[in-house]
This record gives structure tokens, sequence and C-alpha cells, in this order.
């Protein structure tokens, strides 16, 4: 089991990893050894998300699903297979407990208190005043 967050664990089996070549820095290494990893995992058929971080997850992601309900997050960015598969791991973990936290509630508009509109006024003729002072002397 993979923990989340505090209550979403995901289960290894619900995991796909293809390795494909990657492009890049790499020597001979890029030519001869699957480094880049493409991580899958199927949002919409999950039993490990409640349906609110689904929903949240499915919105997050955008166009990034696939039809089949797979995000795919591909890993290309080290030379070793290990750190790509850590890699992509890691950004689906950050992805879900990006879902999993509530939305914040809608703001709702105030307007100024009279005395922080007296405290505004109050400043802008202080600071008129100030520049009123730098003119040539003589000038009124």
């Amino acid at each position: 089991m993979i923990q989340v967050t505090r209550t979403i664990a995901l289960d290894e089996s619900e995991l796909r990893e293809d390795f494909i070549r990657a492009s890049g820095p790499g020597g001979q290494n890029v030519n001869k050894v699957e480094t880049a990893v493409q991580l899958r995992f199927n949002v919409l058929n999950s039993p490990s998300l409640p349906e609110p971080v689904r929903e949240r997850l499915i919105a997050l992601l955008g166009k990034r699903i696939a039809g089949s309900g797979d995000v795919i997050i591909a890993a290309r960015r080290f030379r070793s297979q290990e750190r790509n598969r850590a890699d992509a791991l890691e950004r689906l973990i950050a992805l879900i407990q990006e879902a999993a936290r509530p939305p914040a509630p809608p703001r709702r508009a105030t307007r100024p208190t009279f005395g922080s509109k007296l405290r505004r006024l109050d400043g802008k003729k202080q600071r008129g005043a100030v520049k009123s002072l730098r003119g040539k002397p003589g000038d009124d």
C-alpha cells in the first residue's frame, strides 16, 4: 500500500508501469536501457479514491485523462530507471494530495469600514502636505 494521505492509500496493483527508452543525456545507455517510465493509474475505476477526491482529481487533470480513465505520467528526467519510477510516483501522489485538499470556501465580498476610509484619507492628506512642501520657496 502506498500512503497518499492519512485516509487515502493506493494499492500497488492499481498502478501499471511501462518502461521506454528515453531521449537525452546518458551516452550509450540511452540506446540500450529503457530508463523512462510511463506510470498509468485509472482514476475512474480506482476503489482507493473517495468520490469527492475522484471528482476533484478529474477536474484537476482535465484533458490529461485518457479515454479509458487512465492518467499517464511520463518520467524521463533522470538517467536511472529507479529514480524515474520514484519521480513518477511522487508526481502522482502530489496530484492526488492536491485533489484531496477540500476547496476553500468562496470569498464573500465586504465593504471597507468607515474608520478604514478615514485612515486612508488622512494618509493621503499627510502625503499631499509633504509633497506641497517640496516646491520652490515663494511658490504658493
